[in-house]
């Protein structure tokens, strides 16, 4: 069996310290015992805290630990949940695990983290130089804090060399069930995810990401601009129209627009189209060209295309995996 130690932070998260412990305890476990046969475990789970202490999750809960970091001198994986998003405080809670991480890490031990427990990672140097993620609204600041890593927050797992991240909070369980299959096969991790009636594991979280549009960046023109796309984006717009209006160039326009917003006229474009299309094919009432023709594409294969690039599924994937569970229009 492989040994894996689940770190129980200061204000950890309790669902991303304890479905990964279960999705690991449940490999080689609960499948068997569902088809009758005998369990065969492939994990050996330990449990930490700092000093070995109970620790106050967040909200009205203690999670109880194994054991001390000081009693684990190698381990095969060590799981870092996620605690909470005040990064400064999250940082000096767990500051005393940094140390620990990266002698765990130079014994050869794999480690993940999750959500804003990735922070962890960064702080010990364990991201330096990989692809990471991490909950999408922290990304910004973790660039801005760890910019030698190459963060990917639109996607809900990484792996580089050995140190694998998750997105999202409940990108634990995405997490875990990736873990289990690099480690232990893809048909452990199907079990495991028919077992304890789970998803497979995600590739993106873009599709929860709300797009932070109309930011308060102090250039009036562009805030301008961008109400007038956030009022006409279902017609057939001609970018030509607003440049004329606020009397720039092209030139200029586009220069000051993707220094305000990040993104060029037409990317911002599209990604209002596909934020607007999100909550029709949540609510299920339109086929998939009429949430096209709504949002201002009547191309239906090209707007696919565009919602799947953006948001890493396809419209129809994101309606059976976000819509209600009724007997669906055809497209």
């Amino acid at each position: 069996m492989l040994d894996i130690t689940v770190l129980f932070c200061r204000g950890s998260y309790v669902s991303t310290s304890l479905m990964p412990i279960e999705i690991f305890h449940a490999a080689g476990f609960m499948w068997n015992l569902c088809m009758g046969q005998e369990p065969q475990p492939h994990f050996k789970i330990t449990s930490v805290s700092i000093d070995g202490n109970p620790v106050d999750a967040a909200g009205p809960v203690r999670l109880t630990p194994d054991k001390a970091l000081s009693d684990i001198d190698k381990t095969d994986l060590v799981f870092v949940p996620t605690a909470g998003y005040d990064i400064d405080e999250l940082l000096k809670a767990n500051a005393a695990s940094l140390d620990w991480l990266r002698r765990l890490h130079d014994n050869g031990a794999l480690v993940a983290g999750v959500c804003t427990g990735t922070s962890l990672l960064a702080a010990a140097g364990l991201l330096d130089g990989r692809r990471a993620t991490t909950h999408w609204a922290v990304a910004p600041d973790f660039k801005a804090r760890w910019p030698q890593v190459d963060w990917q927050p639109h996607l809900a797992v990484t792996e580089d060399r050995g140190v694998f991240c998750g997105g999202g909070l409940y990108s634990a369980i995405d997490l875990a069930l990736y873990i289990v299959e690099r480690l232990c096969g893809r048909d452990v991790a199907v079990e495991i995810a028919k077992s304890l009636v789970l998803h497979m594991p995600r590739t993106y979280q873009t599709s929860f990401a709300l797009l932070p549009m109309g930011g308060d960046h102090g250039d009036a023109a562009i805030q301008q601009a961008e109400d007038w796309l956030r009022h006409r984006f279902p017609d057939a717009v001609n970018l030509d129209d607003v440049v004329a209006e606020l009397n720039m160039t092209p030139r200029t326009f586009l220069r000051r627009f993707k220094a305000a917003t990040g993104e060029t006229p037409l990317s911002y474009l599209q990604k209002l189209r596909v934020e607007a299309a999100k909550p029709m094919l949540e609510e299920d009432r339109m086929t998939i060209q009429e949430v096209s023709l709504a949002v201002g594409y009547e191309d239906v294969s090209f707007f696919r295309g565009l919602f799947k690039r953006h948001t890493g599924i396809c419209p129809s994937a994101y309606r059976d995996r976000y819509g209600p569970s009724v007997q669906r229009p055809a497209a």
